[in-house]
Order: C-alpha cells, then structure tokens, then sequence
C-alpha cells in the first residue's frame, strides 16, 4: 500500500452525528494502552499524526482519516484502563455501538491485544460485542517487539484462547518498531475489504 496523502477528516465526539461517507471504513479497536496510535501511524507511515500518548485513553472521539482519497481508517477510543468516571466510560461504549451498527462503509473491524498479557474481561467482551454484530474481527498482537521471538506462539496461542476466537479467525502479531506485520495487515485490507 503506498500512502499518498492522508487527511485527518472527521473527528466524533459523543453528541457529534457520525458521518456518511460514501468511501469504505476499516475501524481499530483495543484497550487505551494497547498501542493503537501507534499501529495507525505505522500503517499511515507517519510519525505522529495520530496523537500518542503517555495517558492511556487519550482517543476519546472516533477520528477518520481518509486515505488517498480511497478509503477510510477509523480510530475508535480505547477502553479499559483510561482514568474517566463510569458514566464518561458508558457514553464512549455508546458512542462505538452508534458507529458499529450506524455506518454503511464499514468493512471489518480490527481487534488490538497486547502480546505480552492473556486477554483482559474487557477485551474478552469487545471481541463477543464486535462477533455478536455481525463481524469478524481479525486480532492484531501488538508489541510484539517487547517479547523475546521464542515467545511468539505461546502468546499466539494465549490470545486465541482467551479470546474463545472462532475457527479460522486471522491473528496478525505486529510490532510498531520493527513494522512487523505492517505489510500483512494491508495485504490482508486491500485484498478482503477495500476492493
């Protein structure tokens, strides 16, 4: 995938009318410190357009970004660890169930999880709630950088337990250092979704 241009288009809040675009959508997923910013701005090949952040649960908007005029990106907040009360948790979780069963263009959802940890309650959840609307997400095995290579398929193996992942669902590890599974994850987009 060669990035022309990227444009940061639309930002959502949680009273903000979601967009109608006409061009198809890939959404991410995960837990606030799972890496997403990261793994966005290694597939847009920038360095910091998607803001990074040493504060788990800085996205708290659905942010669009428009690749080459082509398709779209889309950065869902993170759940889990971010320090917000209950209720500001719960309209975020509103305002991703909105966009998941809202939007026209949306393709295929992917599913962050760190590597290094078993899945938490709360990814167990996201990836029941996104298969229970009707898709199937493929995982992305972040940081994979932070493990030795030895340790790859144990922890492989952990996520698609853990998770209770369906027969055939894609686990991609990718590391945003190394761009390790950058290639696999546009591969996989351009030839399944954006066709």
């Amino acid at each position: 995938m060669v990035i022309k241009n990227v444009n940061l288009e639309t930002v959502c809040g949680i009273t903000s009318k979601l967009p109608e675009n006409t061009l198809p959508e890939i959404a991410f997923a995960g837990k606030s410190n799972v890496g997403k910013s990261s793994l966005i701005n290694a597939l847009m090949n920038r360095k910091s357009y998607a803001r990074i952040s040493a504060t788990p649960g800085k996205t708290q908007t659905i942010n669009f970004y428009n690749i080459n005029q082509e398709f779209y990106l889309v950065d869902l907040p993170g759940y889990g660890y971010a320090k917000v009360s209950e209720q500001e948790k719960q309209k975020w979780g509103q305002m991703v169930e909105r966009y998941l069963h809202g939007s026209k263009q949306l393709r295929a959802v992917f599913l962050l999880i760190d590597i290094r940890h078993d899945p938490s309650a709360n990814d167990k959840l996201m990836y029941d709630w996104i298969v229970s609307q009707g898709y199937h997400p493929i995982i992305i095995a972040t940081k994979l950088d932070k493990i030795k290579r030895s340790q790859k398929d144990k922890q492989v193996k952990a996520i698609r337990q853990g998770l209770g992942l369906l027969p055939g669902t894609i686990v991609i590890p990718f590391s945003s250092v190394t761009k390790q599974g950058r290639d696999e994850i546009w591969e996989l987009a351009e030839c399944e979704y954006l066709v």
